[in-house]
């Protein structure tokens, strides 16, 4: 199957335009859910914990700009409110310099291929009705998620706690397309590669692999649809891999091609990047006593936020106050969450909210009245139903992945 050329992806001048590189697929771009990306706009607002802007590009809302080339946006606390993380506010999480702005979905087609009885090559028409539609509510969230405030500090992108989204995503199972392939004997792994370049013929492509076993897992799936819309260009339209409980790396973007190998993929993405310390599950080391044994990330941690009271905000003293938070882990659920509103001396159950799914975020309330004016410190803590709790001290990896400490938030009564 033929595909245009890539082009060159550019960065946004003073922060007013950015101009990104076309991926072109043969056919015209009038067809059914063709989509486009062009121009953003970025506003003069800073926010998050150092001066990073807010911008607006095609299909987004206003959000946090890490990166423009490639574009890499985080998702400002407020829009955690909702259980379901709208599609204009979700993050976004790019690897390399160009990414798709143009896919023609009338001409696209996914490869199925390797180590397999029957290759195939399916428009997204195929996979709408060729095999049985199936949803879930799922936590996407990158690995360096609050990557900021690793101390010491690691380099990568410094996100806050932005870095992720719930949403209910729609499509078909993985094990249904190996299936209709027909998976080979000997079979050990599927790769995944997306339609994502580097400018530099030196950089990998962006190749992430799962064993064929959980490959077959009838929780992963081949998304088209993001709360029951097409996927934003940015969050990797016409097709993305759902790997629900584990970190976002696995959740290959603008998916393009999947292959069984007979043999245990060592590409760059997986054999040199996005390893941590082999010990679970705190996945901690330290910058003098680096861990020799490492292997890919693979299942979240459990972990909950407050997201109301935001950093910076201020309370009435004696008056009620709704504190407001969410709560995930990697696919067990949530089976409390406790909150301290006197900086840890003491310790109550919170209120959780519907639950959507062992995937998915999990809303707690906490009725709180500060007693008097002046600084307060609310932490909270989760524990999953397999019994997995969140550290008291914060712990450290050489990536920055993986944060999951006590939330801690010290709010001015008034």
């Amino acid at each position: 199957m033929s595909r245009g050329p890539f082009g060159l992806g550019h960065g946004i001048g003073r922060r007013r335009f950015l101009r990104l590189g076309a991926v072109a697929v043969a056919g015209t771009s009038a067809l059914p859910y063709a989509r486009s990306l062009f121009a953003a706009d970025a506003a003069v607002s800073a926010t998050g914990p150092g001066t990073f802007p807010l911008v607006k590009f095609p299909e987004k809302t206003d959000l946090i700009l890490l990166t423009d080339r490639p574009p890499n946006l985080e998702t400002p606390l407020k829009y955690f409110r909702d259980d379901i993380t709208s599609n204009e506010a979700f993050f976004v999480r790019w690897h390399l310099g160009i990414v798709p702005t143009r896919v023609d979905a009338g001409a696209f087609e996914l490869d199925v291929a390797g180590h397999v009885d029957n290759e195939l090559s399916l428009s997204l028409e195929d996979l709408r009705t060729k095999f049985e539609p199936v949803s879930v509510v799922a936590v996407n969230q990158c690995s360096g998620n609050s990557r900021s405030f690793f101390a010491p500090r690691v380099s990568g992108g410094q996100w806050a706690n932005g870095a992720m989204g719930n949403a209910k995503w729609t499509g078909v199972r993985l094990k249904d397309l190996l299936t209709k392939a027909g998976v080979k004997a000997g079979a050990v792994e599927v790769t995944f590669k997306g339609l994502d370049k580097s400018p530099a013929p030196s950089v990998p492509d962006f190749i992430k692999s799962l064993t064929v076993d959980k490959g077959n897992d009838p929780d992963v799936i081949v998304a088209y649809a993001m709360n029951d819309k097409p996927l934003p260009m940015l969050n990797g339209f016409p097709l993305r891999l759902v790997v629900p409980g584990w970190f976002a790396t696995y959740w290959v973007k603008a998916l393009s091609e999947i292959r069984v190998t007979s043999e245990p993929f060592t590409g760059f993405w997986m054999a040199k990047a996005y390893r941590v310390p082999a010990k679970r599950p705190l996945l901690d080391e330290t910058p003098d006593a680096l861990a020799a044994d490492t292997v890919p990330i693979g299942r979240m941690v459990v972990r909950s936020l407050i997201v109301k009271p935001e950093p910076g905000e201020a309370v009435k003293a004696g008056q009620p106050y709704e504190l407001d938070g969410i709560a995930f882990d990697g696919g067990s659920g949530i089976k409390q969450v406790e909150v301290s509103t006197d900086g840890g001396k003491s310790w109550s159950k919170a209120a959780l909210g519907p639950d959507h799914g062992k995937f998915s975020f999990r809303r707690w309330k906490q009725s709180w009245t500060p007693r008097g004016g002046g600084e307060h410190t609310i932490l909270v803590r989760a524990t999953s139903n397999d019994g997995e709790s969140q550290p008291d001290q914060p712990k450290w990896n050489r990536s920055g992945y993986a944060r999951n400490v006590i939330e801690s938030l010290r709010v001015t009564a008034t």
